[in-house]
């Protein structure tokens, strides 16, 4: 998937919003718990209501993990029901994967070939070569953390480097070059809306995954006007006010509704733009 045609889905569905399937065992409805798969039936039921607001799903890794097989599984099932029905919709691994380049390209295949994500998050930490064997598969996205939302992020991402840069802003002018716009794209999280516009300088044509909005206290209208360029340019994930905006069994209804309400900011936001 090109990023023009992320950006015709984008048109069609007046949506850049990407729901995060941050699936846990210990929230889903209790009447779910008699199927053989819950974690599945969840995600299902979510899809089935939301498929045609979204661009984007991004099931956290984290949340199959920890299920052991079960959640594997799960996690499978979920990435085959959406390439079977919903194939247009771009499905992420929120993997956050870095490693050396032997154990990243069996990451690579596990993620692109074996369970078929179109994309997965990835810390560029240990270079180029714990990137590059992603890259290396045609017509798959490797999504670089470039500045995150977490108070630590304070730690490392802030601090500027010799040449007066901040260190998550070399992070991004460093690994832009390791691919294009049509295969990277970088995490920023929506509470650091006010140094989206310094990202924008730095890559103006990439898509960007931010996260942040609705639960950790992002502004989806500051997100954009800092962050859109001509091709909307913005992947905003949102996760848990939407899959848990109910927890009795009308979860589904109601993660409709709430999917709506910011459909709804969305298309206004890109008509204002002009990008619709």
């Amino acid at each position: 998937m090109t990023a023009s045609e992320i950006f015709n889905n984008i048109k069609k569905k007046t949506s850049f919003l990407c729901i995060g399937l941050d699936t846990d065992f210990n929230k889903i409805p209790r009447m779910l718990l008699e199927k053989e798969y819950p974690i599945f039936e969840f995600n299902k039921r979510i899809i089935d209501a939301t498929e045609d607001l979204v661009v984007a799903y991004k099931p956290n890794l984290a949340f199959y993990e920890t299920m052991g097989a079960a959640g594997w599984m799960s996690l499978e099932m979920t990435v085959n029901y959406i390439r079977k029905y919903f194939p247009e919709i771009f499905i992420i691994a929120d993997a956050k994967r870095g490693d050396i380049g032997n154990t990243s390209g069996m990451y690579a295949n596990a993620f692109f070939r074996n369970l078929d994500f179109d994309a997965v998050t990835l810390s560029p930490y240990m270079g180029r070569d714990s990137i590059q064997p992603y890259l290396d598969f045609r017509n798959k996205w490797s999504i670089i953390l470039g500045l995150t939302s977490n108070a630590g992020s304070q730690d490392f991402q802030q601090i500027r480097t010799a040449d007066d840069q901040l260190l998550f802003e070399k992070v991004i002018s460093t690994a832009k070059e390791w691919g294009n716009t049509d295969n990277t794209m970088f995490v920023v999280g929506a509470t650091k809306a006010d140094q989206l516009q310094q990202i924008r300088r730095i890559i103006p044509e990439h898509f960007l995954l931010v996260p942040g909005i609705g639960a950790q206290g992002g502004n989806l209208e500051e997100v954009f006007q800092s962050g859109f360029n001509s091709q909307c340019g913005l992947l905003v994930n949102i996760s848990r006010s939407i899959i848990y905006a109910d927890v009795t069994n009308r979860f589904e209804i109601s993660a409709r509704q709430k999917a709506i309400e910011i459909r709804d900011q969305m298309e206004e936001l890109l008509t204002r733009a002009a990008l619709i």
